[in-house]
């Protein structure tokens, strides 16, 4: 099977390794699709931790090595503050979007979120799976810090580190909510503009693509979207704006 066929007439038969902040969205993409042998979930915070996230990565591509029932392994994971370069494919390739971060590939590929930075240099954006998670700026997010650090911190550092926090969000002044049709949209676009008016910010929802996740999901593999790391061979940055290559470990 060749993997950079850009339309498989049969997807191949994957693994999936996804962040769970797509947890919705490959649900609602995936319906049917038998050749996803497995999905496998991984925490949203390890966006944080780039260097836990490629070592979890890397022993999750070390164990499917004895697997015979699939051609290839799939992340839902862009470059993610680099925690997947240098990762290594052993008997199976695997294929990374050519993505800097997940809003990449809720915005349908890095043009159309480069455009729209341009535009609204000012925004935050908010997604179900970052909703759900607590991890954008608003008051929930805010309660859940201030009970993390109190866990680590005197009532004084806390103070400090929340007041860190808000300037961080004072550079903001925009919450973009992206919509690509999950059945909870409403629901999670009400979310995020009551976020914006906890903070005092403008609301804008607007029409993400789902075409780079259902692609990746359903093998369409073209190389001017999505690196195909063959076997032996490891994944790195490109400091261009194909954002990922392929180089000997």
């Amino acid at each position: 099977m060749n993997l950079n066929e850009a339309v498989p007439m049969t997807p191949p038969r994957i693994i999936l390794l996804a962040c769970s902040v797509f947890e919705r969205e490959i649900a609602m993409l995936a319906e049917g699709a038998g050749h996803i042998v497995e999905t496998r979930w991984y925490e949203i915070a390890l966006h944080d931790r780039p260097d836990e996230l490629r070592a979890k990565l890397q022993g999750e591509l070390d164990s499917l090595d004895g697997r015979d029932d699939i051609d290839a392994v799939a992340l839902a994971y862009g470059l993610c503050g680099l925690g997947t370069a240098g990762l290594r494919a052993g008997r199976h390739p695997y294929v990374l979007p050519r993505a800097h971060d997940c809003i990449t590939l809720f915005m349908g590929g890095k043009e159309r979120y480069a455009e729209h930075q341009r535009a609204c240099p000012g925004c935050m954006y908010y997604t179900p799976g970052w909703n759900r998670a607590r991890r954008v700026p608003g008051p929930d997010r805010l309660a859940h810090i201030r009970e993390e650090y109190a866990k680590q911190f005197d009532a004084e550092d806390v103070e400090f580190l929340i007041e860190c926090e808000n300037q961080t969000w004072a550079m903001h002044d925009t919450a973009t909510y992206i919509d690509i049709g999950t059945p909870d949209g409403e629901k999670e676009a009400a979310y995020a503009e009551r976020c914006a008016k906890s903070l005092g910010w403008k609301f804008e929802r607007i029409h993400g693509d789902p075409a780079l996740l259902r692609d990746l999901l359903w093998g369409n593999w073209d190389p001017t979207r999505f690196l195909v790391v063959e076997p032996g061979s490891a994944s790195a940055h490109s400091p261009d704006e194909s954002i990922l290559r392929q180089t000997q470990p």
